[in-house]
């Protein structure tokens, strides 16, 4: 007899700046979503598998991490928010992530979904590391009001405190499947991906104001040889004055971002990197339908 195997996807949602890519990278065990203080960093839907037995039952969680739930001025954010629609929609357990210090707000879609959804939906109250217990009973019991009868468990993702609770009631909703993806894999991105992403997390850490969000990073070239990869990147902005700041003073600033790059870079892929890095002014990208396109974005 076949032992029982599980498996599902597990939807990671909530607004920007809650945690949700910290969580993400804890559950999976590998560093998969770009991390910032800033919000709106992801931009994309990425999944992470994780695969393992539990229990005398093999499984396979298939997390999805997805961008922060926003109404849209771009877009660019059009796009970000069909990827969490659709993460939803395919969702055998949701996760919702807030923090101590979130409140609930309308946000179109998403306060419609978790009244009226079937799925079932676990909320995380992130980062009760940085308040009073007294401080976290109160936010419990408020998210309770809004997420009646649902589980709630308080966590620190940057921490791992209490991550072995969602576990357990994941495996519990995770229905008798065979795995949807080979046992090898990790994610359902391709390498340039991750490459891309890497970089444009450095320019999240070293820029402030409007300069992050005005970024998008294509890789152009990914060369791998037997001893190092050579990547190629441009980096576009909306104006010419963005570009100017992202190069900074004798290119000492796009210089910062491409040692900090290159060495998370050779983590990531375990060997040497060579990276080229080119900065293109592109105007109002984040509103034309056909540039969003070509840098990878549904606009279903």
């Amino acid at each position: 007899m076949t032992p029982e195997h599980k498996a599902g996807f597990i939807s990671i949602i909530g607004k920007p700046n809650v945690g949700k890519s910290t969580l993400m990278n804890a559950l999976v065990g590998e560093r998969l979503s770009i991390v910032s203080s800033k919000a709106q960093t992801t931009r994309h839907r990425i999944l992470g598998m994780l695969n393992g037995e539990h229990k005398g039952t093999e499984y396979q969680i298939v997390y999805s991490d997805t961008p922060g739930v926003l109404l849209p001025k771009y877009e660019l954010h059009k796009s970000m928010m069909s990827f969490v629609k659709s993460s939803i929609e395919d969702a055998d357990v949701v996760l919702y992530v807030t923090d101590v210090f979130d409140e609930f707000e309308d946000l179109d879609f998403l306060t419609n979904w978790k009244d009226f959804t079937n799925t079932p939906i676990l909320v995380l109250l992130n980062k009760i590391d940085l308040v009073s217990m007294e401080k976290l009973e109160e936010k419990v019991a408020y998210w309770q009001g809004i997420f009646p009868g649902k589980p709630i468990i308080p966590i620190s993702a940057l921490e791992s405190v209490h991550l072995d609770q969602i576990f357990s009631h994941l495996m519990e909703h995770l229905p008798v499947h065979p795995p949807f993806f080979d046992k090898e894999e990790l994610t359902d991105k391709p390498e340039k991906f991750f490459a891309s992403e890497i970089v444009r997390e450095k320019i999240f850490l070293n820029y402030k104001k409007e300069i992050p969000y005005s970024c998008e990073v294509v890789v152009t070239s990914f060369k791998e040889e037997p001893t190092i990869l050579r990547i190629a990147t441009e980096i576009y902005v909306e104006r010419v004055s963005q570009r100017a700041i992202i190069i900074g003073h004798k290119g000492e600033n796009i210089k910062k971002v491409g040692i900090q790059a290159r060495e998370d870079l050779e983590k990531f892929f375990g060997k040497k990197v060579f990276l080229e890095q080119f900065v293109k002014v592109e105007p109002d990208w984040r509103a034309k339908t056909d540039k969003l396109r070509s840098f990878g974005y549904s606009l279903d």
